[in-house]
């Protein structure tokens, strides 16, 4: 046989998604719509319940419907709105992703932090915080807990979720991993005056084979609301914050003010002990006094303008 003729027997190669679907990892549009309204039932359910036992506040999930496509589109296709966390559990799928929208978290801070429902506007989309990405990590938890109730898997091992992340911070996908089409599942979500998203995108080799199961909510202490404001409030003592210090100067007529050059002096209010004040965030906090520790000019507590429960609470907000 000649060159030309083997390559006119060489066998073509196979299409990726009839070999996907003839292998389990492709399904067709109506099975595919069947198991996603499952899930989406499965939340709709009983996230709003398992959600409110937990913190005292009431959501609305609802399903909006589920599309098909490589599991790495279907998640850049959910936007920068949304914050992260790629999981696995063990007997049913070793990758998925969850992803919540930013606004429900953002709002969510704010209702935990004490603010009543109907102050609370639809926020402004960006990226969230230190802080208000540990609260994902658990919100993101909690969608976890409903995905392993759900799909029933055996050994009942719980879900492991890695550290959530803003999408903007997501690395790009390993190029060295073989694609895999996956179904990603859309949820509204809403929190008094606020609607966000939340989203779950599974690969259809484990999403196929699932038969999802309604478990029922187990009502939960108002213990665990209590760990999630401390887990917050501790959060918030570790977190950095600039903080600078005010002192008044004496009053100078605005004819002085535009007159004045480098190396011109301006003097301290007061004569004798120079009050400075120190504040974070726009709040005053302490009244301190002028010092000196070496080179470095200091300022010294004097004494508290706010309490430790008034700060945390500005801070936080």
């Amino acid at each position: 046989m000649t060159t030309t003729e083997a390559r006119e027997f060489s066998p073509a190669p196979i299409d990726f998604a009839l070999l996907a679907r003839l292998t389990g990892g492709l399904g067709d549009r109506k099975t595919i719509e069947k198991i996603g309204a499952d899930f989406g039932r499965l939340y709709a359910d009983f996230l709003p319940d398992v959600f409110n036992s937990e913190t005292g506040i009431s959501i609305d999930v609802t399903y909006t419907g589920c599309s098909s496509g490589l599991m790495t589109d279907l998640v850049a296709d959910l936007g920068d709105t949304f914050t992260l966390a790629d999981g696995s559990l063990r007997n049913w799928s070793p990758n998925f992703v969850l992803a919540c929208g930013n606004s429900f978290i953002i709002a969510l801070m704010e209702r935990m932090l004490g603010a009543l429902p109907e102050t609370i506007e639809q926020p402004f989309e960006r990226p969230l915080s230190e802080i208000e990405l540990d609260l994902a990590q658990m919100v993101l938890a909690k969608m976890g807990e409903v995905l392993r109730s759900g799909v029933n898997a055996q050994g009942g091992f719980e879900a492991i979720l890695e550290r959530s992340h803003n999408f903007e911070d997501r690395p790009e996908p390993d190029e060295a991993i073989p694609a895999e089409f996956g179904v990603a599942i859309r949820l509204a979500i809403e929190i008094g005056k606020v609607t966000s998203e939340l989203a779950l995108v599974i690969p259809q080799r484990a999403f196929l084979k699932t038969k999802v199961v309604m478990p029922k909510a187990k009502g939960q202490s108002s213990k665990t609301k209590e760990e999630w404001h401390e887990r917050i409030t501790e959060q918030v003592r570790r977190s950095h914050v600039t903080l600078e210090a005010r002192v008044r100067l004496q009053t100078l007529t605005l004819g002085t003010i535009s007159r004045l050059a480098a190396g011109d002096v301006i003097a301290f209010q007061d004569k004798k002990d120079v009050t400075v004040q120190v504040r974070a965030n726009g709040m005053d906090m302490y009244a301190c006094e002028l010092g000196r520790s070496g080179e470095r000019y200091t300022v010294r507590v004097k004494d508290n303008i706010s309490t430790d429960d008034e700060i945390l609470d500005h801070l936080m907000g």
